[in-house]
Formats: structure tokens, C-alpha cells, sequence
């Protein structure tokens, strides 16, 4: 298996601005969660974003050949797409922003314990060990927090479990076939898969629309181009040049930038218990991954 490089200016930057997109994101997907329910939503933008990749590779000329033991594995990680979003989705529903983005953008921490174990030069060093147990502490103390009246255990938990499950997803690319597909295929693979199991789940939560406004509609839009297509292509991208652990490692200012967003824009209450989670997991990322 190829080892990767570390991160250079170029990486750098770009997983800055990704880190951006994904903390507005997750401010996008609580606006747009009051016109549509989360499985709908969720699978909405999976069918867009599948049209979007389907006329950019087109327009590239890239290929849609997969290769026959590439299959198996592409339906798989199609199946954990619509898992992870299906509970941040779900997660947005119950509680804000800033909550569920401080214990999903722990997805470095998950990550960087199956890689120290799976793949090749991404041990964990006793730094970095104190930074898994810092992120762990903030997760626990945000977990253990019920002082804001928002807050929602339920959603709390799902946005957990999406972290795990998004930390599944680059491992499955790097140590299956599926690291030799380009990853505009990879992505296709996942949006085309997640939308269909994503709108056949939508049912299960009793309602499809809550009232759809042009600015629901908008926020479908942003997600589905800027988010879910064009933005995890170049996530994808990235992941085949640099080490999982270091792609993941620029995440720590999501969850500081989410949280910024959520004051500014939905006017969220952060109290004390909730910033020293975010400090916690936020400095816990950066050592797991610092160079």
C-alpha cells in the first residue's frame, strides 16, 4: 500500500476552505431542515449532487468504468454515505449546531485510532495519544452538558455515530480496491447509492415537506452543489495525495467555525460547559494530527 505525503501550503489552504464549507454547512442543513424532513432532505441531495458529478465528469470526460472488484466495496461505502448523513441530518433535527458539530467533527480522533493500527506511517505517538484523550473528555463533557435547553441526548448520540461512520469511509477507500477508482467515481458511487436508500427511509419520519420556502430550497441547492459534490470531490481528491490522518487533521477549525456560525447566524446560546468541550476536542485534533 502506497504511503502518502504530508501536508504542504497547497493542502494546507485547501483544507482550510473545506473546513469552512462543512461548519457553514452544518448552519445550511439546520435553516433547510425547516422545509424538509432530514431522510428527505438528506436524500434530495444526494439525487442532486449525483446530477451535479454526473455532468462534471461529463463535461471532463472522465470515465465511469469501475472495475468489477471495486463493486462490492463502492455499494459499501454508498451504504455508510446515507448512514452518516441519515444521523447528522437527524442529529440538526434535535439539537443546535454548535452541540452536534463539536462531537461529529471528532471524526479525526476515530479516524487516527484504526489508522494507527491499518495503515502504514500514521502511528500514534504519546502526543498524540493526549490529544485522543483531550477529544475524548470534550465529547464526554459535551455528552454529559443538559444545561442548555436545546439540548437533546438523542441528537447528541446520532451526531456521535455519524462520526464514527464518517471515519469509516477514507478507510475504506485507502485499503480497498476502491483506492484505484478516481474519486469522482468514488463519490458518484455514494451519492447514487445513499439517494435511493435515503428517500426509501424518508417515509419512517411520518413527513416529507414542512412548508418548503425559496430559502429551503436555496439551502438544497448549496448542499447539493457546493457540499456533497464538488466539495467531497475535492476532499476525495485530497485524501489520494496526503495521509488519511493528516486530510482529517484541518477538521479541528470546523467545529470552532461551526460553532462561530451558529452564534452569528441562528443566534445560539454557547455555555460554559459547551466552549471548554469545543477548546477540548478542537486542541485534541490538532495534536493527533500536528506534524
Amino acid at each position: 500500500m502506497e504511503e502518502k505525503r504530508a501536508i504542504d501550503g497547497f493542502g494546507a489552504a485547501a483544507l482550510i476552505g473545506f473546513a469552512t464549507l462543512l461548519a457553514f454547512n452544518q448552519v445550511v442543513i439546520k435553516i433547510t431542515g425547516g422545509g424538509f424532513a432530514p431522510a428527505f432532505q438528506a436524500g434530495l441531495r444526494s439525487v442532486g449532487a449525483a446530477l451535479v458529478l454526473l455532468i462534471w465528469m461529463k463535461l471532463r470526460g472522465t470515465s465511469l468504468h469501475i472495475p468489477r472488484s471495486a463493486w462490492t466495496w463502492g455499494i459499501i461505502s454508498g451504504g455508510l454515505f446515507a448512514a452518516e448523513f441519515l444521523c447528522l441530518f437527524t442529529a440538526l433535527d434535535h439539537t443546535t449546531v454548535s452541540r452536534s458539530s463539536i462531537i461529529f467533527y471528532t471524526m479525526p480522533v476515530w479516524l487516527a485510532l484504526v489508522s494507527h493500527f491499518a495503515l502504514p506511517g500514521e502511528k500514534l505517538s504519546g502526543l498524540r495519544i493526549l490529544g485522543m484523550a483531550l477529544a475524548v473528555a470534550g465529547v464526554v463533557l459535551a455528552l454529559s452538558d443538559r444545561s442548555n435547553g436545546q439540548a437533546s441526548l438523542l441528537g447528541d448520540v446520532l451526531a456521535l455515530m455519524a462520526a464514527f461512520i464518517w471515519a469509516s469511509i477514507p478507510l475504506v477507500v485507502r485499503m480497498t480496491p476502491l483506492v484505484h477508482v478516481p474519486p469522482a467515481t468514488q463519490l458518484l458511487f455514494q451519492v447514487a447509492i445513499s439517494a435511493p436508500i435515503l428517500l426509501l427511509a424518508a417515509p419512517f419520519y411520518g413527513e416529507f415537506l414542512r412548508d418548503p420556502q425559496p430559502i429551503h430550497w436555496a439551502g438544497l441547492a448549496f448542499q447539493a452543489i457546493c457540499v456533497a459534490s464538488l466539495g467531497f470531490l475535492a476532499w476525495f481528491w485530497l485524501l489520494t495525495i496526503y495521509r488519511a490522518s493528516a486530510v482529517a487533521s484541518f477538521s479541528f477549525l470546523s467545529p470552532v467555525l461551526a460553532v462561530l456560525f451558529g452564534w452569528l447566524i441562528l443566534g445560539e446560546r454557547i455555555g460554559p460547559a459547551v466552549f471548554v468541550a469545543l477548546i477540548l476536542v478542537a486542541a485534541g485534533i490538532f495534536l493527533i494530527n500536528r506534524r
